[in-house]
């Protein structure tokens, strides 16, 4: 049976041991805002890190760059964005909660599945002939379905009388695309490649998020795979393999995922076909990632509205033509609360709370303990090997209170092995190492622990 409450101790232990807090939380919070606290950013970076190493870094024909957060607001006007970018709002005339029309109807109507791209009146009778009520006041009073634009608007320039409106970011993606031309230019790639970058992205959310899985501010992964036309769908079958291999990589079990195709009604603006690898959270599956086919919409509005020449230029016939587009993309925040959830373990035996992580996003490889934090020796010695290893990877250093809370800590920020120096420490240069899934001790020399933590 699903554990409905999982999220909450998710987001307890993420609070108690440094991983996320709530945003502005000393005046009250701002909703859908999180920080991310010392294990937190260690935990995203590895993530992240992991991501570029494998859709990136091992891959010749993809190309990393780095947009910028803020570009001149007619990038959105040409790719749609300032139209098209929107959600559904409702609200609550009796309380004045306000939500999106499509989760309110999910919520309260699972079995209906996703209503996502359905007309605003659909949504409307839906509403009415189940009488939804306000989840916060209980009452019947809902506003009609409105359509609101997620972009963020913002101003820029020095003087009021001289400030102009512009836009922070909504996605990864138009970067990559205005960039287009100087990708072909400068580094003069062969089809097919890609563009990649990690970065935020910002959307003006009008449903509260569960954790780090829907937040005003947010952390994106995603490459635009340019295709000549005819190949689209052996790409986009291709990506979708290597987007499940990545969800494996990342611990993640075949029998909590599943790939759903956008429906008509629900495809974005730019999308042909759009597929989602969901997650089954204990409340349903949701979206975790994203694979688009996104035709050459980008490139062909950019130089309709640019007057620049975006075409490329095929090597061997010399025909020039506007390349489609393949897009996979990872959400890492809303992964973040998903590796989480699935890594969460309670171990009744032992009564305790184990983070399960896989080693590579761990935020500490190992922990070092001197066994008595107040002889001066073995702090000394353990020390020494701290800093050892704090030189080939992140080590945690604790010497408060005992060892058996100083182990039981370290299970909860999902670190793979405890290292303690005690006395025989001293004498044969050796030490105890403790596995945080089995909890077994092993003895091993210091000269080995490198090779051994990175079995």
């Amino acid at each position: 049976m699903a554990d409905v409450q999982l999220l909450d101790k998710v987001i307890s232990l993420a609070k108690r041991r440094g991983f996320v807090y709530p945003g502005s939380e000393i005046y009250g919070g701002l909703a859908n805002t999180y920080d991310f606290g010392p294990r937190g950013i260690e935990l995203k970076r590895n993530l992240t890190n992991l991501w570029w190493k494998e859709f990136v870094s091992r891959r010749p024909e993809i190309y990393g760059m780095d947009s910028s957060v803020l570009m001149s607001p007619k990038v959105w006007e040409a790719s749609g964005h300032t139209a098209s970018f929107t959600n559904i709002l409702i609200d609550c005339t009796s309380c004045q909660y306000r939500t999106r029309a499509d989760h309110l109807i999910e919520d309260n109507l699972p079995d209906l599945g996703n209503v996502e791209g359905k007309p605003l009146e659909g949504l409307d009778q839906i509403i009415a002939d189940n009488k939804i009520k306000c989840p916060k006041c209980g009452k019947i009073a809902w506003t009609r379905p409105r359509e609101f634009n997620q972009l963020f608007e913002t101003q820029v320039g020095i003087i009021t009388s001289g400030k102009n409106t512009a836009y922070l970011r909504g996605e990864l993606a138009q970067g990559m695309f205005v960039d287009f031309k100087h990708i072909l230019d400068s580094i003069h790639p062969k089809l097919p490649f890609g563009l990649a970058q990690a970065g935020k992205a910002f959307r003006n959310e009008i449903t509260l998020g569960k954790f780090t899985f829907r937040t005003l501010e947010f952390d994106l992964a995603e490459f635009e795979y340019f295709v000549k036309p005819e190949t689209w769908e052996k790409h986009f079958e291709y990506w979708k393999g290597e987007m499940a291999a990545f969800a494996k990589m990342v611990g993640l079990s075949q029998a909590n995922l599943r790939w759903r195709a956008h429906s008509k009604e629900e495809l974005s603006h730019y999308s042909q076909r759009t597929e989602d690898l969901e997650y089954e959270f204990p409340w349903g599956f949701k979206e975790m990632f994203g694979l688009a086919y996104r035709t050459d919409f980008d490139l062909t509005n950019h130089m309709d509205k640019s007057g620049v020449d975006l075409r490329y230029t095929d090597p061997g016939s010399g025909e020039k033509f506007i390349p489609h587009v393949i897009e996979p993309t990872f959400g890492i925040s809303r992964l973040l609360t998903i590796i989480l959830m699935n890594s969460y373990f309670e171990d009744k035996d032992k009564d305790r709370i184990v983070l399960r992580l896989p080693k590579v996003l761990a935020p500490a490889k190992a922990a070092v303990f001197p066994l008595l934090g107040n002889k001066e020796e073995l702090t000394k010695k353990a020390r020494t090997i701290f800093d050892h290893l704090a030189a080939k990877f992140e080590v945690e250093w604790d010497d408060r209170g005992n060892i058996g809370k100083r182990y039981y800590a370290q299970d909860e920020i999902g670190t793979p092995a405890c290292i303690t120096v005690d006395f025989q420490s001293l004498e044969d240069d050796t030490v105890t190492v403790r596995d945080r899934d089995t909890a077994t001790q092993e003895r091993v020399g210091v000269d080995k622990l490198v090779s051994f933590l990175n079995t």
